[in-house]
């Protein structure tokens, strides 16, 4: 007769496994995978500790640590992601919200004024993060969420329509400004910006991530020098621009926004105090 494993003991072997393979959080790892496959939380299965798992349950749970050992993302493995609150679905179309891009959300929301109907441009959606934690903090908010990829198009917009936000989002599907009309009172993205020649180098889980969304060309500024030179012809009077960069980048973003007659307002840093984001003001 098979053992019949509890959900501690599943847990401190999977931990331990995980550690094995190079997880860096190899016991949080096994708790929320094991909590997916039971739909717990964790506090439930600290609860639970001493329950015994059917063999369907060991099997399935069996199959993801597999997976997770090889260094698949978390977020891949349970196809979803918190952003800002917000349980947003990801699949391996898109790039998995960071906390730090909550910094692009703070920002743009500071600069705007609550209650007042304001036209945004995100470019390169991805999941839909920012733009969906945009919609779901002001019904005021209209947003155009532009992605060059149809199938990280189609994961953004599901997660609209789950989190009721779809009224006010316009998906399209645009490299870049290419197919976008109009004037925005704020420019935001999370744009491509790791330098080409560093993407080998890559943690395993991070290379599990599209590439489109990570190539920022030789220099990692490819984006950057995109977006700031046509950024004056989509803005309204005053308009803003709000842009996360590598921690690195800070100086070249904003010697690229003056060169393109954008006045710097800000860099922001990140909780770790690393140079986050990059707020600029368009004003003729």
């Amino acid at each position: 007769m098979a053992k019949q494993y509890t959900i501690g003991e599943l847990i401190n072997l999977s931990a331990g496994y995980l550690s094995e393979k190079g997880c860096s959080s190899p016991r949080l790892d096994a708790e929320l995978l094991l909590a997916h496959v039971l739909g717990l939380d964790r506090l439930a299965l600290y609860l639970n500790f001493d329950k015994p798992l059917t063999s369907k349950e060991v099997d399935e749970y069996r199959r993801l640590i597999g997976r997770r050992g090889q260094r698949i993302p978390l977020a891949y493995l349970t196809g979803q992601k918190e952003f800002y609150s917000l349980p947003l679905n990801v699949a391996p179309e898109v790039l998995i919200p960071r906390p730090e891009t909550e910094f692009v959300v703070e920002k743009v929301l500071e600069l705007l004024e609550p209650g007042r109907p304001a036209q945004i441009l995100e470019l390169g959606t991805g999941s839909g993060a920012i733009a969906i934690a945009l919609a779901c903090q002001d019904p005021d908010f209209q947003i155009t969420a532009a992605d060059i990829s149809p199938a990280a198009l189609q994961v953004a917009r599901a997660n609209a329509e789950r989190l009721e936000v779809a009224g006010q989002i316009t998906f399209l599907e645009s490299d870049l400004f290419a197919k976008v009309s109009g004037r925005f009172r704020v420019i935001c993205s999370n744009p491509p910006y790791i330098k080409r020649s560093e993407l080998p180098k890559l943690a395993p889980e991070v290379a599990c991530e599209p590439a489109i969304a990570l190539d920022g060309g030789p220099d990692g500024l490819d984006f950057y020098r995109r977006i700031l030179s046509q950024a004056a012809a989509h803005l309204e009077q005053p308009g803003f621009v709000v842009l996360e960069i590598g921690w690195d980048q800070a100086a070249d973003v904003r010697q690229l926004g003056e060169d393109a007659g954008l006045i710097w307002l800000e860099t922001v840093q990140d909780y770790g105090g690393h140079d986050r984001v990059v707020v600029f003001q368009w004003q003729n």
